[in-house]
C-alpha cells in the first residue's frame, strides 16, 4: 500500500506511500552525517532556492532539473517556520473561532512545507545515496517537533474544540463535518488532552519512533544492496532466457561484465528460487532474502524493532489505550483488534489445510524425481512451479513472454476508459528526476485534464524494494483547482538496450493494484486536501487498487492485451483456460507467507509490557503456536518489514485481507451484469468509491456502490479455501 495525509492535519517525519508499502519506508545509508560542506552550501540564498520560486513547468510540476540536495535543508527550515507563522495568525485571530477562520485555514497553512516534503520523501525513496539518507536522518525528527509542537498548541486546539462543540448551530455541509470531525479526533489522538508534562513525553516518544522509523528504512534497503548472488553461466540451469539476460543486465551494472547476478529485489530474487534448478545456490539466495536486517551487522534491525515496540505500547497507554493495536484500530473499518485477528483466523484454518494439500503434492514431485531431501523454504517455490505445470500444463515463463510492459501499460489505461472515459496522453515535456520515469497527461472524456501521472517501473540500487503509489500533490479545491500529480514505482528487471521488459503474471497484477491507488488519487473530487483522495484508512485504502487487479485477470482483457513479445500474437485462448483453472494453485501457501506476517503483527502491537524482546524467538513462539508450516516462512520477516517498522501499517497489515472481502465481492458487482465495464456500476464505482476520499462513511461508500454489506464468500472462492 501505503500514501497520503495532508500536512495541513500532519507530516509526521515523512510523506506516507500507498500500496504495498506505506509511509517512507526509508532508504539507508551509510552513517554519515551531513558535513560541514554541506551545511554551508545548504546555506544557498533562498533567492536562488528552486522551493522559494514559481514553478513555471507544465501543470506545476516539480522542476527536477533544477532541484539540487543542497536545496531541501533551507527549504525545510524556512517552511516550518513559515507554517509555525500561518498557524500563530490562526491562534491569535480576535475573532471568535469558525470553521472557515479555523479548520479551513489550517487546511491552507503549511502549503509550502508539503511541497519540499512530499519532494523529498518521494526521492528518499527513489533516489537515495549517502547524502541524501543522511538529510533524511537530520529532517525527519525536525519535522516530527514541528508536527508536535502543532499537534500540542494548546491555543489551537482551544480553537478546534470550540468549533468542534458549537458544530451542529454552525449550518456545516457533510464534507466540512466530516473534516471537522477527523480534525478533532486527530488532535485528541496526538495527545491534546493530556497534561504538559504527558505531552513532553509524548513529544519524545514521537520523535524517537521517527528517527528509529528512518534508520529501519535505511537498513533495509543497505542491508539488500549489500548482497548479491554472482554467478557463472553454468550456473543458470533452469534459468528462462529473459530471466538469464535479466541476471546479465544486473552484472553489467556492477561493471561484472562476463557474469551474472541476482539481487535481493524481488523481481530478481523470486523466479530463480522458482526456476533455479541449483539447490545450493537457491539456499543462498532464499537465506540473503529472509536474512535482510538480520545479519548482525551495522545494518540490523532487531535492536530498532525491540524498542519501537515498547515506544508504540508506552505512547498507546499515555494516550489512554490498552494497546498500540487498539490505538491503531479505533480509527479503522475494522474498529477492533479482536475483529482484525477473527478475520485472520477464519481465512488461516483452511490455508493450512490447502497448504497441508500443496505440500502433499510437492512431495510426490520430489519422490517421482527420485529427491532425498527433506523440503526446505529455498524449495517450495521450484518444486511448487514443477507441480503446477504437472497439473495444469503451465509454464510461468511461457506466460511471461505474454506479459510486456508496454502491453500492459496500455491494458490499465484501457480499463480507465471503459470504466471512466480516462485518456492517457504521454508527455516528453516535463521534468523527470530519472531518465527512465515517463510522464502522462491524464485527461477526462471532455478533453479537460484532470492531473499528471509519473510512472517509473524500474528497479535500481537507488530506491528501496517493493511498489507503491504516492504523490507530489494531491488534489483539492480549497485553494483552487488543484490537479493531482500522482507517481507508480514498480521495480521490474531492465532490459538489455533494445530488449522488451517481460514480466510475470504477478508483476502485471501488481501493476494494476499500483495503478488502481493512482486513480483514487487522480479521480478524487473533494474540497479539502486532508479528505483528498488515498487519505483513508488502511482498510479502505487497499479496496480501490485491489479491485482493480482483477480486470486484467478477465479472459477478454488477456486476449486483447496478453501478445507475445516476439509475435505479438494473443494468448492463446487454451492457455488462458489453463491459467483460470489453476488461479487458485498454491494459494495454501501465499495466504500462510501473508496471514503468518499479519498476525505477527498484531501480536507485536498487542504488548502490553515490553521487555527484552527477542525478535527472531517471538517470530516463532507466535507462528507455532499458529501451527505454521515449517516450510513457509512469513511474506515479511519482522527485520525488513517495512510496512509496519518504516512505514504507516502497523498492526494494519491485515487491512490487505479486510480489502480483499471488499474487492472480491464489490468485482462479483461486475461479473453479475455479465458486462466487466458496466456503465452503471462503473458509475457507482466512480461516485462512491473512486471520487470520494474519506468525505463519506466506509460502509456506507460500499454500500451505496454494491447496494448490500460485503461477504466472504467471494474471497475465499477466489482464493479456493471455500
Amino acid at each position: 500500500m501505503q500514501h497520503k495525509t495532508c500536512l495541513a492535519l500532519a507530516i509526521s517525519a515523512a510523506i506516507m506511500l500507498t500500496g504495498c508499502s506505506k509511509e517512507p519506508e526509508s532508504p539507508n545509508a551509510a552513517h554519515t552525517e551531513v558535513s560541514e560542506t554541506t551545511s554551508k552550501e545548504s546555506k544557498n540564498t533562498l533567492t536562488q532556492n528552486p522551493f522559494f520560486k514559481e514553478w513555471n513547468t507544465p501543470f506545476g510540476s516539480p522542476p527536477f532539473d533544477e532541484i539540487k540536495t543542497t536545496d531541501f535543508l533551507p527549504a525545510f527550515e524556512k517552511s516550518m517556520a513559515e507554517h509555525k507563522k500561518e498557524i500563530n495568525a490562526i491562534t491569535q485571530s480576535e475573532y471568535a473561532p469558525t470553521f472557515d477562520n479555523t479548520i479551513a485555514a489550517m487546511e491552507l497553512a503549511g502549503a509550502s512545507l508539503t511541497r519540499v516534503s512530499r519532494v523529498f520523501f518521494n526521492l528518499t525513496g527513489t533516489e537515495s545515496n549517502d547524502e541524501m539518507q543522511a538529510l533524511q536522518r537530520k529532517v525527519s525528527p525536525m519535522l516530527t517537533r514541528h508536527n508536535n509542537e502543532i499537534r500540542m498548541d494548546e491555543a489551537l486546539f482551544k480553537r478546534v474544540a470550540h468549533v468542534y462543540n458549537n458544530r451542529s448551530a454552525a449550518n456545516l455541509n457533510p464534507e466540512q463535518t466530516r473534516l471537522l470531525n477527523r480534525v478533532y479526533d486527530s488532535f485528541v489522538r496526538t495527545g491534546a488532552n493530556l497534561t504538559e508534562e504527558q505531552r513532553a513525553e509524548l513529544a519524545s516518544i514521537n520523535e524517537r519512533i521517527s528517527e528509529l522509523s528512518t534508520q529501519f528504512g535505511q537498513n533495509s534497503l543497505n542491508d539488500s544492496r549489500a548482497f548479491t548472488l554472482v554467478l557463472e553461466e553454468s550456473d543458470l540451469d533452469g534459468l528462462s532466457q529473459a530471466q538469464r539476460d535479466a541476471a546479465a543486465a544486473a552484472a553489467k551494472a556492477r561493471n561484472l561484465a562476463g557474469k551474472y547476478v541476482i539481487t535481493l529485489n524481488r523481481a530478481s530474487v523470486e523466479p530463480f528460487l522458482q526456476f533455479s534448478s541449483r539447490r545450493d545456490l537457491r539456499e543462498k539466495a532464499f537465506k540473503g532474502w529472509a536474512n535482510r536486517g538480520d545479519n548482525d551487522n551495522e545494518f540490523d534491525n532487531k535492536a530498532i524493532i525491540a524498542e519501537m515496540v515498547s515506544l508504540r505500547a508506552k505512547r498507546a497507554q499515555l494516550l489512554g489505550y490498552k494497546n498500540h493495536s487498539e490505538y491503531v484500530l479505533s480509527n479503522t473499518m475494522a474498529s477492533s483488534p479482536e475483529t482484525a485477528m477473527d478475520l485472520l483466523l477464519k481465512v488461516w484454518e483452511p490455508a493450512i489445510e490447502k497448504a497441508e494439500q500443496e505440500r502433499s503434492w510437492i512431495k510426490e514431485q520430489m519422490a517421482a524425481e527420485g529427491v532425498k531431501h527433506e523440503l526446505a523454504a529455498w524449495d517450495w517455490r521450484y518444486y511448487a512451479e514443477k507441480v503446477r505445470k504437472a497439473k495444469f500444463d503451465l509454464d510461468q515463463g511461457e506466460i511471461a513472454e505474454y506479459f510486456e510492459l508496454e502491453n500492459m501499460l496500455a491494458a490499465k489505461f484501457y480499463v480507465a476508459e471503459q470504466l471512466f472515459g480516462l485518456k492517457f496522453v504521454e508527455r516528453n515535456d516535463i521534468p523527470v528526476y530519472n531518465e527512465v520515469v515517463r510522464v502522462w497527461e491524464v485527461q477526462d472524456k471532455t478533453g479537460n485534464a484532470i492531473g499528471l501521472f509519473f510512472g517509473d517501473y524500474y528497479a535500481r540500487s537507488s530506491k528501496r524494494s517493493g511498489a507503491w503509489m504516492s504523490s507530489f500533490r494531491t488534489q483539492q479545491k480549497l485553494a483552487g483547482d488543484v490537479k493531482p500529480i500522482i507517481v507508480n514505482n514498480m521495480n521490474l528487471n531492465k532490459p538489455a538496450e533494445g530488449e522488451k521488459t517481460l514480466m510475470s503474471y504477478s508483476d502485471a497484477v501488481t501493476l494494476f493494484h499500483e495503478f488502481g491507488h493512482a486513480l483514487h488519487g487522480l479521480l478524487s473530487n473533494v474540497t479539502y486536501p486532508t479528505l483528498a483522495g488515498t487519505s483513508v484508512p488502511r482498510d479502505w485504502v487497499e479496496f480501490p487498487a485491489q479491485l482493480y487487479e482483477h480486470f486484467i485477470a478477465q479472459p477478454e482483457m488477456l486476449e486483447k492485451f496478453a501478445r507475445h513479445y516476439k509475435t505479438n500474437e494473443p494468448m492463446p485462448k487454451a492457455l488462458i483456460e489453463r491459467i483460470k483453472q489453476a488461479s487458485t494453485f498454491n494459494q495454501g501457501f501465499a495466504t500462510i507467507e501473508f496471514t503468518a506476517s499479519a498476525l505477527v503483527d498484531m501480536a507485536y502491537h498487542q504488548l502490553t509490557d515490553v521487555k527484552d524482546l527477542d525478535v527472531s524467538a517471538f517470530e516463532n513462539d507466535v507462528l507455532t503456536k499458529y501451527g505454521k508450516p515449517s516450510e513457509i516462512i512469513m511474506r515479511h520477516r519482522s527485520t525488513h518489514f517495512g510496512h509496519i517498522f518504516a512505514g504507516g501499517y502497523s498492526s494494519a497489515y491485515y487491512a490487505y485481507m479486510w480489502s480483499e472481502i471488499l474487492d472480491a465481492d464489490g468485482f462479483d458487482a461486475f461479473l453479475e451484469k455479465k458486462n466487466i465495464f458496466d456503465p452503471e456500476t462503473a458509475e457507482k464505482l466512480y461516485h462512491y468509491i473512486y471520487s470520494r476520499g474519506d468525505t463519506l462513511d466506509y460502509f456506507e461508500a460500499y454500500e451505496g456502490f454494491r447496494g448490500r454489506k460485503p461477504t466472504t464468500d467471494a474471497l475465499l472462492r477466489n482464493r479456493g479455501l471455500d
